[in-house]
């Protein structure tokens, strides 16, 4: 009899992350694929979910994970640097390992294997392991409300005795999965609307949420094989930073969500625009991570700039930390039910989603540089 493999749900070390990769839920699935599960102990306790949660749904709470565990399952397993990671362990976690060396250098010196989870393939079957749109759509969300409550006005149209208030316009830019739901947030709750991207294609989806939909003149390739936006050349980027200050002025919020995957943030509202911006405008910059599609935005920190706010939040999916799990983990649980096989470990590299996926095996890169 084979010994059973043991996945470990990390508890997060990052002081300002409240989710957890894995809830109770989803534990009986992953029982059935073979797998023993272990949890540290709090690990989900800033989620929502106690450790008696885990325990009644057939989890063993530990203070730290076994040697022998052979998966760990993390949210952002590489926060700190000096974790001691499990020699051989397979980690399935978000990363930013485009851009961080250190993380490549303790997979080498741990010869760690690594699903990155911001590296789902863009098919149709991982579509539902797709964690950079579960966070995403939530962020976007969680940005309508927060211009909701910034704002010293109403969003919606309002009839009174006293007169007629109009609605707030609000300018979303970028309508990938969080400047959609952001859209949709904002509409429900009765605000005036439009959305920009560079992609065309992107004008159906805008417009079947009710709100306007703004474009620049933009080039033919605008947009990677995958539905990504492209970095534009600089002459395109003065081009659209004239078109949208026009908008940016006549709005009374803005919510931006540009973003290139592996790249800074493309500058959309320069500092001087900001400056122009009407009294009590608010900017809620979702690309502050990865240095804000404002000039103005500071990450994690909300800066009054001639009577404008600009908000730069640093995680806005860790504020909604209980369902933002719920849809993290059916992510892990969906990656986790393709290399399970028979109770066994089994890497398909035939298969794109785990060869697009696994970046670091046995401490070797299988990134292309």
């Amino acid at each position: 009899m084979t010994d059973q493999i043991i996945l470990g749900v990390k508890k997060e070390e990052d002081p300002s992350e409240d989710r957890v990769s894995i809830v109770p839920r989803d534990l009986k699935s992953l029982s059935s694929l073979g797998l023993k599960i272990v949890v540290e102990k709090d690990a989900g306790i800033k989620a929502g979910y106690s450790n008696e949660n885990y325990e009644t749904s057939g989890a063993s709470i530990v203070d730290s994970l076994p040697n022998n565990t052979s998966i760990v399952t993390s949210l952002n397993a590489f926060y700190d640097h000096s974790s001691n990671h499990i020699e051989n362990s397979i980690i399935i976690s978000l990363t930013d390992i485009r851009t961080n060396s250190e993380i490549k250098k303790i997979c080498e010196n741990k010869k760690l294997s690594l699903f990155a989870m911001e590296f789902v393939p863009r098919i149709a079957r991982a579509q539902k392991l797709d964690a950079l749109s579960s966070q995403a759509s939530i962020a976007g969300y969680r940005a309508g409300l927060i211009v909701a409550t910034s704002l010293k006005k109403y969003l919606p149209l309002m009839m009174t005795a006293a007169g007629t208030i109009p609605p707030s316009s609000i300018l979303v830019l970028g309508a990938g999965v969080a400047g959609l739901q952001a859209i949709a947030t904002t509409k429900r709750l009765g605000a005036d609307v439009t959305g920009y991207d560079i992609r065309l294609a992107a004008g159906e989806q805008i417009e079947s949420l009710g709100a306007k939909f703004i474009s620049d003149e933009v080039p033919p390739d605008s947009e990677t094989s995958g539905g990504y936006a492209k970095e534009q050349s600089k002459d395109n980027q003065k081009n659209q930073l004239e078109f949208l200050k026009e908008y940016i002025l006549k709005s009374d919020a803005v919510i931006t969500t540009a973003a290139i995957p592996g790249r800074k943030a493309p500058i959309l509202i320069e500092k001087s625009t900001v400056e122009e911006m009407k009294q009590g405008s608010v900017i809620v910059d979702l690309a502050a991570a990865t240095g804000g599609n404002c000039e103005s935005t500071k990450l994690g920190e909300e800066v009054e700039i001639k009577g404008t706010k600009v908000i730069g939040p640093k995680n806005l999916s860790s504020d909604m930390a209980f369902d933002a799990s719920i849809v993290y983990s059916k992510n892990l649980l969906g990656l986790l039910e393709i290399i399970i096989q028979e109770n066994k470990i089994n890497l398909n590299f035939d298969d794109e989603i785990v060869d697009t996926m696994m970046v670091y095996q046995d401490g070797k890169s299988r990134i292309e540089e």
